[in-house]
This record gives structure tokens, C-alpha cells and sequence, in this order.
């Protein structure tokens, strides 16, 4: 099994020692994505519904740029500061993932990086000959 770094422009720069995404066939496991926006490195403004579709674009991009979508995953885990936030955010969820979405956890936590409400991190099948 070969396991491949998976990097782009498209979704924020790393903030620490870790890759956007790996690829390790058949999969593709794409790290815990903030509510960064790509082009200026800043958390987005907004509610949680605005920063859990931030993260979904960026989680989307990685898979992207691994040569798999959102379509092909299979788990997911949504990180919040407050499951009060959990309605808002699962109505945005749901934008992104249609009739058959993937399983899910969602846990609540103490605090996320740079301030952010939610992040959210995927695992996807690769899009591999055959699979």
C-alpha cells in the first residue's frame, strides 16, 4: 500500500505537523478542516452554519485534489465548541451530503484551533481502478 500526501491550494495551509490529506488505497482520510479560508488564512465570519460550510468546502477540496469527492465518503467527524450548534449545522451538512450521506460522529469539545465553532474531518474511498 502506497501512502501518498495529498496538498492543496484550495483548502488552508497546515497550521501545525500534519498533511492535508492521505491517500493510502483504498482510502483517503482527510484531517480535521477549520473554518479557514483558503485565500486570506483567516477564520471566516459568521455563525456556526457559515463556518461548518467553510469546512465542508474545505474538506471538498482536499478530496478534490486526492482525485476523490464527497460522494465517496464514508465517515465522517464533526467537531463542535456547542451542541447547541448541532441543528445549524446539520441543516448545512446536509447541503453537502445527499440522500446517502456517510456515517457520522459528532462530538462536543472543549476548543478548537484559532477560535473556530466546528471542524470537520473525512474519510473517503480513493477513486481507484475497480473500487
Amino acid at each position: 500500500m502506497e501512502r501518498k500526501v495529498i496538498s492543496t491550494e484550495k483548502a488552508p495551509a497546515a497550521i501545525g505537523p500534519y498533511s492535508q490529506g492521505i491517500s493510502a488505497a483504498p482510502f483517503v482520510f482527510c484531517s480535521g478542516q477549520t473554518p479557514l479560508d483558503p485565500a486570506t488564512g483567516k477564520l471566516v465570519e459568521g455563525d456556526v452554519a457559515a463556518q461548518a460550510r467553510r469546512c465542508l468546502q474545505n474538506v471538498r477540496a482536499v478530496l478534490e485534489a486526492a482525485g476523490t469527492s464527497l460522494d465517496r465518503t464514508v465517515k465522517t467527524t464533526v467537531f463542535l465548541i456547542d451542541m447547541a450548534d448541532f441543528k445549524a449545522m446539520n441543516a448545512v451538512y446536509a447541503e453537502f451530503f445527499g440522500s446517502a450521506p456517510p456515517a457520522r460522529s459528532t462530538v462536543a469539545v472543549a476548543g478548537l484551533p484559532l477560535g473556530a465553532r466546528v471542524e470537520i474531518e473525512a474519510i473517503a474511498i480513493a477513486a481507484v481502478a475497480g473500487l
